[in-house]
């Protein structure tokens, strides 16, 4: 049996006994035309059911109404409130965001720039999976704008909106040592990822201020929940004076991990036996078994100011990368003391 013939502009034009440049200037600029004669075609269409070729009409046009947005893990809450913060910036300008999971995977993440290369969205934010400059430089050398988020563009050529994880990270070390902390315990995620590496330099800066302090580097194969209670959990068989009394996790998701795995053990106490520190301050942070002690990022704001960036680089093609940095802020609960 053959599938159904899809309804076109001209079976509409053919039903309402108009023109299809009439039905066109229905479509798109209803004002040149008759009001009798935009009721005859909105009748014709809603009768054979003609759905508007909206993606068609914009790669005619070039470019389309979409912005593809890349994040490297959308459970992680972080980046939900990031893609929230670039919807609501991209509503106002008429813009949609298409959401991609790269799963801090390149070759997911490289399926979706040539997808969304291929779709000819109107731009690309995307929170890298390690180095992407050559790739996105092609992508905007074929006319697709591209601005990071959550990782500085200072060394790339592109604008980007991210927040100073140098300075998060000596934030959250600072204050473990500021808690009487000397033995402190930095849980992270593979090191190609730069926010990775970034707070980690900002707690080897504390460390390196403060004689006596020592910083254990434990590395994880992802940035998750599951990640943080292994980790803790190995930190947990280990003998008392071979444990850290102090722990900075790379993100509330490892540190939530983490306060599970030692409240679970029942013999180690937080803050009281290892104080712990996360980072992003996300929205249950404050809600965990014991509140979490995190480095607030201002998410929604930094998803925003990158559709702000976007609509620059689209606006003007010579126009200089802007490099957008938030400071990141303390904010203290039970788990740190």
């Amino acid at each position: 049996m053959a599938a159904p013939h899809p309804i076109g502009v001209k079976d509409v034009a053919r039903h309402a006994r108009v023109s299809v440049g009439t039905v066109s200037n229905v479509l798109n600029r209803p004002e040149k035309v008759a009001a009798a004669t935009v009721a005859r075609v909105h009748e014709a269409i809603v009768n054979l059911g003609f759905v508007r070729n909206d993606a068609a009409r914009q790669l005619r046009a070039g470019r389309s109404k979409t912005v593809g947005l890349i994040v490297l893990d959308v459970r992680n809450p972080f980046f939900t409130e990031l893609a929230r913060g670039a919807e609501d910036r991209a509503t106002v300008a008429g813009l949609s965001i298409l959401l991609g999971n790269s799963d801090d995977n390149p070759a997911r993440e490289a399926a979706y720039l040539d997808l969304f290369e291929e779709q000819r969205v109107h731009g690309v934010l995307i929170s890298p999976f390690g180095d992407v400059t050559e790739r996105l430089t092609r992508l905007r050398e074929r006319g697709t704008p591209a601005v990071l988020v959550d990782r500085s563009g200072d060394d790339t050529g592109f604008s980007s909106a991210s927040v100073d994880d140098i300075a998060g990270g000596y934030l959250a070390v600072r204050h473990l040592i500021d808690r009487g902390r000397r033995r402190i315990a930095y849980l992270a995620g593979q090191f190609n990822i730069r926010q990775v590496t970034d707070r980690l330099e900002g707690a080897r800066r504390a460390v390196a201020e403060s004689p006596g302090v020592t910083l254990e580097v434990i590395s994880s194969a992802s940035l998750t929940v599951v990640d943080g209670r292994r980790s803790a959990e190995e930190i947990a068989s280990r003998p008392a004076s071979a444990r850290p009394d102090g722990i900075f996790a790379v993100n509330d998701l490892m540190a939530v991990g983490v306060l599970q795995a030692l409240v679970m053990s029942g013999r180690i106490r937080v803050p009281e036996d290892i104080a712990l520190v996360g980072y992003d301050d996300i929205d249950f942070a404050g809600a965990a078994v014991v509140p979490l002690t995190s480095i607030r990022q201002p998410s929604h704001a930094i998803g925003a100011t990158a559709i702000e960036l976007l609509l620059e680089a689209t606006a003007d093609t010579d126009h200089a990368p802007r490099n957008v940095v938030f400071q990141p802020e303390l904010v203290v609960r039970a788990s740190s003391g």
